[in-house]
């Protein structure tokens, strides 16, 4: 079993669960948010990453020029625990952090969850690696990352029992794009990923390739 094959069983899932107008409105949301040029503006290889300090699920604050001060820094944004993709993505990570940590990079997830809910994401999947709360999407925003959710989705996520004002502590419905980003202890941006498309995540094995390179240009 792949990520790919886990992403693409869960989209299959809703589609035979979801009536055929609620798909269909879900799946032009998606389009709308390709169409407004988002993905342009996030940050890229090259870029330098905007510095940031961020309470963890136990709300100890982590400044991100620690967590990459001693290598490698592996961030990956998500939306929430209460998507599944997310969730699968996670698990996917948390399946190789040892391999993730062997490169001598740190991991990382941020969303604009509260402390609270981010413990509820750590606990419910077990992570062992820090999960942060980015509340109002101030990083992510900086990263180019946010967009708000679409209206007519609003009825939709209630319908589902999504609750993003308990989640996120406030009323924006405001998200970010799934992306990863592998960043150098410099804080220069080594490798990015990004996508309009909530159902898509980075495979972890890309993640890995990308620290093989990275640590194979320091080595001497």
């Amino acid at each position: 079993m792949t990520l790919e094959t886990d992403l693409n069983a869960i989209t299959e899932a809703v589609q035979q669960q979801a009536p055929p107008d609620i798909f269909a409105t879900m799946e032009a949301a998606t389009a709308k948010l390709a169409a407004s040029g988002l993905g342009s503006h996030a940050l890229n290889v090259g870029q330098s990453m905007p510095d940031f300090e961020l309470p963890d699920a136990t709300h100890t604050l982590r400044r991100s020029a620690d967590l990459r001060a001693d290598g490698l820094l592996l961030i990956t944004f998500y939306r929430g625990h209460w998507c599944p993709y997310c969730n699968v993505a996670l698990q996917a990570l948390q399946a190789r952090l040892d391999e993730i940590e062997s490169y001598g990079a740190t991991l990382v997830a941020i969303s604009p969850q509260t402390p609270d809910q981010s413990l509820t994401t750590q606990q419910k999947q077990a992570l062992k690696f820090p999960v942060l709360s980015d509340l109002g999407n101030q990083v992510a925003r900086q990263f180019g990352l946010v967009f708000t959710l679409d209206e007519q989705l609003l009825p939709i996520y209630q319908a589902f029992g999504i609750d993003l004002e308990l989640h996120n502590g406030d009323r924006t419905f405001e998200l970010p794009i799934p992306a990863t980003y592998l960043i150098a202890a410099d804080g220069t941006v080594l490798n990015a990923w990004f996508s309009v498309d909530y159902r898509e995540r980075l495979d972890p094995e890309t993640a890995i390739h990308w620290l093989q390179q990275a640590t194979s240009r320091l080595t001497p």
